[in-house]
């Protein structure tokens, strides 16, 4: 890997305000966002032989380094271990062999099992930092150009290519490149949050917006009005392997299994309202553990310990198109949809987006045309697994008494229909692809 730093390899403001589509270009690919999306996108790139020519630059405002502790454990599908194997894949990630999908206080339970579907396994659950530090050792094996602690500014489209400013140490310069990709994701926001706490940057993100939308770059967008509470959980009575889904009249619960002594720790999402997701933040660990134990059951024992709590509000932010700028600016991961963690997808998702971006770019080099290919081939996929979270997320966190009734038929049509549940395994461990 080639660590540069902003000033290399750069134009300088004053050079920039000449003739911008007469400059030579820097970098064949820029990827904003050093996230596990991004990062694989650069592997991609750099290990294929029909790219390996291209010169590519990964943009992070931070260091790698800044997020290797991160606790957070993430849901990572069959199909996105099959594309992370030829790249780089955390030796420490635990496996999901069956699921439990349940509501409490209703009838109605559907088993999803690895042998019926002949599965190594339907998951996996790594930490964050864990995926991080694997998918950076591996990108500090290309030639991929990675600028550390530099924030992109507003890029400016040409005929030609893009012209992205950046600012490193206070100095900014501005670079070159033919093609560029948002892999910049960050947590939902809702408006009331901001509107109560105030946003330092609620000029710049209205201006944003209002600019967005004055190029015909819409997205989809919804709060749903609830906040995850999330953490590591150890039981006394656990079931190795297996993931839970528990559905409650506050929302959903989920437990993803991380291994752990005895296999005892679980990864917890636990949604609920806003007010009481900070309620329970404040409570001390028996009584946090005692209200979970209350609101999931007694399935896998007590919950006896609970530690790296935290939460953030869930919200869907999905763009209509993931490619704007003339043809010149992709959209792969949080950059392009945030989802509600209802169904495990947000990653999945992103790094499919990725691998077709890395395929396209392979097909017809650093073009708008490899970017149209991009944005149809992935429009399908999309669609598919946007709706089928978001309409998951409003149907099972409504506390309706007859929608739970259905909500119970729903589950249990699935566990009797088995080309149904089949299809719905299919999109959630590989996606749809035309």
């Amino acid at each position: 890997m080639n660590r540069v730093s902003a000033t290399s390899d750069a134009t300088s403001p004053a050079d920039a305000n000449a003739n911008t589509a007469a400059a030579p270009f820097d970098y064949d690919v820029t990827i904003v966002g050093a996230g596990p999306v991004g990062m694989a996108l650069a592997g991609w790139l750099t290990r294929r032989s029909a790219t390996s020519a291209l010169k590519v630059a990964l943009i992070d405002a931070r260091e790698p380094e800044d997020s290797i502790g991160d606790p957070r454990a993430i849901a990572i599908s069959q199909g996105s271990r099959t594309l992370l194997e030829s790249l780089a894949w955390p030796h420490d990630a635990s496996t999901i062999e069956r699921i439990h999908v349940s509501q409490r206080g209703h009838f109605g339970r559907t088993l999803i099992d690895r042998h019926d579907y002949r599965l190594p396994a339907l998951g996996y659950v790594a930490r964050y930092g864990a995926i991080v530090q694997s998918l950076a050792q591996a990108v500090r094996a290309t030639p991929v150009h990675w600028l550390h602690q530099t924030k992109a500014l507003e890029p400016a489209v040409d005929h030609d290519g893009v012209t992205l400013p950046i600012l490193c140490a206070g100095v900014e310069r501005r670079v070159r490149t033919r093609v560029l990709v948002n892999a910049e994701g960050g947590l939902f926001r809702p408006r009331s949050e901001r509107a109560v706490h105030g946003d330092p940057d609620a000029g710049a993100t209205a201006a944003k917006e209002a600019a967005a939308q004055a190029k015909g770059e819409t997205k989809r967008q919804r709060d749903y009005g609830q906040t995850a509470l999330v953490g590591v959980v150890t039981v006394s009575a656990p079931q190795p392997h297996v993931a839970w889904e528990r559905f409650t009249n506050e929302g959903p619960i989920a437990l993803l299994p991380m291994g752990g002594v005895r296999n005892a720790d679980y990864a917890l999402v636990w949604c609920c309202s806003p007010d009481e997701s900070a309620r329970r933040a404040q409570l001390p660990d028996a009584d946090f553990l005692a209200e979970l134990g209350a609101a999931f059951g007694a399935r896998m024992g007590r919950f006896t310990r609970i530690h790296a709590r935290a939460g953030f509000p869930l919200g869907l932010n999905a763009l209509d198109t993931l490619v704007t700028g003339q043809g010149r600016i992709a959209a792969v991961g949080n950059a392009a949809q945030t989802l509600h963690p209802v169904a495990g997808q947000g990653l999945n998702l992103g790094l499919r987006d990725a691998h077709a971006l890395a395929e396209a770019l392979a097909q017809y080099g650093a073009t708008p045309l490899a970017l149209a290919n991009f944005s149809r081939q992935r429009a399908f996929d999309r669609r598919m697994t946007i709706g089928a979270t978001d309409t998951l997320a409003r149907i099972f966190t409504v506390d309706f008494g007859p929608l739970a009734a259905l909500r119970g038929l729903a589950l249990t049509a699935l566990e009797f229909v088995p080309p149904v549940k089949a299809a719905l395994v299919r999109q959630m461990m590989f996606g749809q692809r035309i």
